[in-house]
């Protein structure tokens, strides 16, 4: 009997704790579905630049991809602006890069709209662009969605078709060269920053040996019916990059210049004030650039000259961002004007260039409420 009452205790404060137990768990799992939610829910937001803050997604055959657009204020009627592509690299989303690189603010200045789709963790953990995954067409669907974000940007935003140009950081400049190497007419120039060039991997074993420079990209072959030449290609790349060897920006220049028939000028050493030193090498033929080399010394695996304190950025190199604006602009139509920034005046809650009821415009743009961007 004894015996029989000490199991039933036993028994009984088993499932008083296992109750307790039950609770604390359902309570801990709910509390991080809240924070999971708030976090999904949260806009991310740069500093704040005046100017838009934009919120849309793309969809594809490759699935569907968000962006962010930056569009500077105080739009006037018929106004067409350059739009520049920014594609992050491995560990950013479109929010860091834009406070990375401060592009936001040089775009305020210039008058021009920057567009920064996002990967999706879904399709890489560290948010890398799968540029070299041609072998499976992950990469190709990818191209397929960034396309698509321009294309819808072009829809609903004040651009101007005949300047549109690329440029990305890592993964994010390696697929933004294979992006404009197989739709070069969409493109007027084209930016890598610390990336290797297309053709140089089509899996990822390949790829891990291309950055180490172990690989060379395949010479440039047209796509059947492509007869456009390359676009203009700039490269900038650290000589004590860790990630991607230095050898990947001279084998990108290479073979983009060698598509064009370019041959490479004398290069000339560079350095503004304080800033890193930097050697600048032209690929020209009769005249016309088809690529530009600057090798930026002591720079390793980051955005030269960008923020401070920020990860992937050294403020202690040249100004990238500048460099891209200079080359990109320079390639742009001569019809095209740079309007000059109108004054600044009151005004009501921004709106999209076009007035499409929601119902027909499912992924229209949206400006996150107070979003000023600070760049």
């Amino acid at each position: 009997m004894a015996q029989r009452t000490a199991v039933s205790s036993w028994v009984q404060l088993f499932n008083r704790n296992l109750k307790a137990f039950t609770r604390q768990t359902q309570r801990a799992q709910t509390q991080a579905t809240r924070a999971v939610v708030k976090r999904a829910s949260t806009a991310k937001k740069p500093p704040a630049t005046p100017g838009d803050w934009l919120s849309g997604m793309a969809l594809g055959p490759g699935g569907a991809r968000r962006y962010r657009l930056y569009r500077p204020p105080e739009l006037q009627a018929g106004e067409r602006l350059p739009l520049l592509v920014m594609l992050h690299g491995c560990g950013q989303d479109a929010a860091s890069f834009a406070l990375s690189t401060r592009m936001n603010a040089l775009a305020k200045r210039e008058r021009f709209l920057v567009l920064y789709p996002e990967q999706d963790r879904l399709a890489s953990a560290q948010r890398c662009w799968n540029w070299y995954d041609t072998r499976s067409g992950r990469a190709h669907g990818e191209v397929g969605l960034i396309l698509a974000a321009i294309d819808q940007v072009c829809l609903l935003q004040p651009v101007d078709r005949s300047c549109v140009a690329i440029a990305g950081l890592s993964a994010g400049a390696s697929m933004a060269a294979l992006i404009a190497s197989r739709h070069p007419a969409r493109f007027k120039a084209v930016v890598m920053h610390s990336g290797v060039a297309p053709g140089a991997a089509d899996s990822t074993a390949t790829a891990l040996a291309a950055m180490r420079g172990h690989r060379l990209s395949a010479p440039w072959s047209p796509l059947p019916g492509q007869l456009l030449p390359l676009p203009p290609l700039l490269v900038i790349q650290g000589t004590r990059d860790a990630v991607v060897a230095a050898s990947n920006g001279a084998a990108a220049a290479g073979v983009w210049a060698l598509a064009g028939g370019a041959v490479a000028g004398e290069p000339r050493n560079q350095q503004r004030g304080q800033r890193h030193p930097m050697q600048v090498t032209d690929f020209k033929l009769r005249g016309r650039t088809a690529a530009t080399l600057i090798n930026v010394d002591h720079l390793g695996h980051a955005w030269s000259g960008g923020a401070t304190q920020q990860p992937f950025s050294d403020a202690q190199g040249p100004d990238a961002s500048r460099m891209v604006w200079a080359f990109v602009s320079r390639h742009f139509p001569s019809t095209h004007q740079a309007p000059a920034a109108p004054r600044v005046r009151p005004r009501p809650a921004a709106q999209t260039a076009f007035n499409i009821p929601l119902l027909f415009n499912p992924f229209a743009l949206t400006t996150l409420k107070g979003a000023t961007l600070k760049p």
